[in-house]
């Protein structure tokens, strides 16, 4: 039991790892003893936050702008000039866009379904022999893609494409699931309710406001995050497949 959330020796990527949620999963990887890469399209943000959080383990700034194929292709590319598995993989860079409905461009849109959703499959594609190769030895690989709540229920606000693009990665997380569960490669997902992040301006600048309509009466920790993350990724998620963890204090279940 002792060893059931331990990440010792897992190599690990998290996407927009440098800043909001992805810094806070990243973190507690590197505190449960893996070596983490982190990526943002912003070099010198994730760079500064690596040697930030180097303080708590082996982290790695490997930074590009996962929104272009190219960017896939640099991240996979210089990743494998430093190690020859992956065990854990976190789809977390996003975008978000608020507009009114007859005013909603398509340019908002295109990024951020792009970003939301499109990347999350082509990037687990593009590191699928990594994953692969992970999964051959005595731990499952794992893939979290980070959904939101916004996509398991209506939020107040008119993010169209935000919306939509996290509904469908919670879906494409039950598709991926089933695929490569034969692999050995467990794909689930999370799904955050308020955190305070550049996402989530609320939570971060307003966060008593906000924590009123929170059941719990409070927005989400680092360690809420970190915690439900390493358990995913560990070997006490195992047996958790196709499955979106929603990690909100009560939010979704008070959404009328």
């Amino acid at each position: 039991m002792q060893d059931l959330f331990s990440l010792a020796g897992r190599v690990a990527i998290v996407t927009g790892g440098y800043r909001g949620i992805g810094r806070m999963i990243a973190t507690g990887f590197l505190q449960q003893g893996a070596r983490v890469y982190i990526c943002g399209r912003k070099a010198a943000h994730c760079d500064a936050a690596a040697a930030e959080m180097a303080q708590h383990g082996k982290v790695v700034s490997l930074p590009c702008d996962l929104s272009k194929p190219e960017g896939i292709a640099e991240l996979v590319t210089r990743f494998r000039q430093h190690e020859t598995k992956l065990d854990i993989l976190v789809n977390n860079a996003g975008a978000a866009w608020a507009a009114p409905f007859a005013e909603f461009p398509e340019a908002g849109w295109d990024k951020v379904v792009d970003l939301n959703l499109k990347t999350p499959m082509f990037l687990t594609q593009a590191l699928y022999e990594d994953l692969k190769a992970g999964a051959s030895g005595e731990h499952l690989a794992k893939v979290i893609n980070i959904a939101s709540i916004d996509g398991v229920s209506v939020n107040p606000m008119e993010t169209y494409s935000y919306a939509a693009s996290k509904a469908g990665l919670i879906h494409m997380t039950r598709r991926m699931a089933l695929r490569l569960a034969p692999d050995r490669i467990v794909v689930s997902a999370i799904a955050p309710g308020a955190f305070a992040s550049d996402m989530n301006l609320a939570a971060r600048d307003h966060g008593d406001e906000v924590s009123k309509h929170i059941p719990l009466g409070r927005i989400g920790t680092i360690e809420d995050m970190a915690g439900s993350a390493v358990y995913l990724a560990s070997r006490a998620g195992d047996y958790v497949v196709g499955s979106t963890l929603v990690v909100d204090g009560g939010v979704t279940h008070a959404r009328s």
